[in-house]
């Protein structure tokens, strides 16, 4: 049994309309444990799924908003409560019989786009749009969402038939790359033999699944902040210590950083920002980076040259400084046994006509540190892209997607547990 394309799109319309940003997913989360309540799962929220040593970028400023918006909304206080402040559920099946565990990712969070308000756009025209505005679910993750409550639906409905268990990992905080770390920290899924994701739509059409993308790139996003004294530009400059001069020369440094010659490495400072006015020794600066390689220990590499970079600047100008890791991912090379089961699985669909393009992916997913935690412990995992047309390319305010690709999805991974658990 696979539940019908009308509801998946009755879902997916739903949670299109709540759109909540990284960390702030409080209506979201309470929604997707109402949804799965009824049929039977363990539900775990907050702490049993996240560690809070690991969480990148989280803004306790926008925490704040999004509970306070979700109690607005009337997400249920019973879910707020076992949240303690940290987004995102994982529901287990458990069979019951002897079996492999398999662990199933999709990713919850918004981009922060305004909605198109073009009367053409179909969110307009059928009244799904946005309620918050500037932040939109411009990447597909409402669809993402929406297959995981497919997938948990075929779940109830043929546990008889299944072994094993499935645990549906519903992250926060994919954008930025922020999510994923805390959770793998938290050993949720280290019991798993199998992982899986997928994008719905991104750099696929309808009728194509990709099996086997490739290139994923390992990356980490870096918060550099200097703290300086401020003094009188004119009368007192020798009193003050120039927090924006050493972020300047920083950045320079940074982007002279030498490249790895065993693989692609790359850096970029994309803000920065600092001082209070053009007479006042600028006492504060701020430089928010990321740097980018081919594999793991080439981007350490550049992580290690960095955070040197940062604190040679500190001790040359006298100023205080600090970093913070916003963001991280890591590469992943597919298996090669799972690989074969999507394209087996993929061309099965009536709807489907090729699975086998190659696709260098050249960005990065934190997927991946799920996917490699894990491999790191013996099992299998695969990334893979579901093909949808698209109105726009995502993170654009006129996104919209195939919907009838959530079929697809929600096929493809329903046949992939019943290939592995039956």
């Amino acid at each position: 049994m696979t539940i019908s394309l009308p509801q998946l799109i009755e879902w997916r319309r739903e949670f299109h309309q709540f759109p909540e940003t990284g960390w702030s997913e409080f209506w979201t989360t309470a929604k997707i444990a109402d949804y799965l309540e009824p049929l039977g799962f363990e539900i775990l929220l907050g702490k049993q799924i996240i560690n809070p040593d690991f969480v990148r970028g989280r803004n306790l400023a926008i925490v704040e908003k999004g509970i306070a918006r979700a109690k607005a909304y009337g997400a249920n206080s019973k879910w707020l409560e076992k949240m303690e402040g940290y987004t995102g559920c994982v529901a287990v099946f458990d069979s019951g019989k002897p079996g492999k565990t398999i662990a199933l990712r999709f990713d919850i969070d918004c981009v922060d786009v305004a909605e198109t308000k073009d009367p053409n756009h179909r969110a307009n025209q059928l009244g799904f749009a946005s309620r918050n505005e500037g932040e939109m679910h411009a990447c597909g993750h409402d669809g993402h969402i929406t297959i995981g409550l497919g997938v948990a639906h075929f779940l109830m409905a043929n546990k008889d038939k299944l072994t094993g268990k499935v645990k549906i990992v519903f992250q926060p905080a994919e954008e930025g790359v922020r999510g994923a770390a805390a959770i793998a920290a938290s050993g949720i899924i280290d019991d798993a033999d199998y992982f899986a994701g997928s994008h719905i739509s991104f750099c696929a059409n309808s009728g194509t699944v990709l099996a086997d993308p490739k290139n994923f790139l390992s990356t980490t996003k870096i918060d550099i902040r200097y703290k300086g004294k401020p003094a009188h530009a004119g009368a007192t400059p020798h009193l003050g210590h120039n927090a924006l001069l050493a972020a300047a020369h920083a950045v320079t440094q940074l982007h002279g950083i030498s490249r790895h010659g065993e693989g692609m490495s790359r850096i970029n400072v994309g803000i920065f920002k600092g001082g209070s006015g053009r007479n006042v020794i600028p006492s504060d600066a701020e430089i928010k980076l990321e740097v980018r390689g081919e594999n793991k220990a080439i981007n350490q590499y550049m992580v290690d040259q960095v955070m040197q970079i940062a604190k040679g600047i500190a001790t040359g100008f006298a100023v205080e400084y600090e970093t913070e890791i916003m963001g991280e991912a890591v590469d992943m090379v597919n298996d090669a046994e799972l690989v074969k089961l999507i394209k087996e699985i993929a061309m099965a669909q009536p709807q489907v006509h090729s699975s086998d393009q190659d696709y260098s992916f050249n960005a990065s997913e934190d997927a991946t540190i799920l996917g490699r935690r894990v491999q790191d412990n013996g099992g299998k995992a695969i990334y893979f892209i579901i093909g949808a047309d698209r109105t726009a390319e995502h993170h654009q305010a006129e996104f919209d997607f195939d919907e009838a690709q959530l079929l697809t999805g929600v096929n493809i991974y329903t046949t992939l547990i019943e290939k592995l658990l039956a």
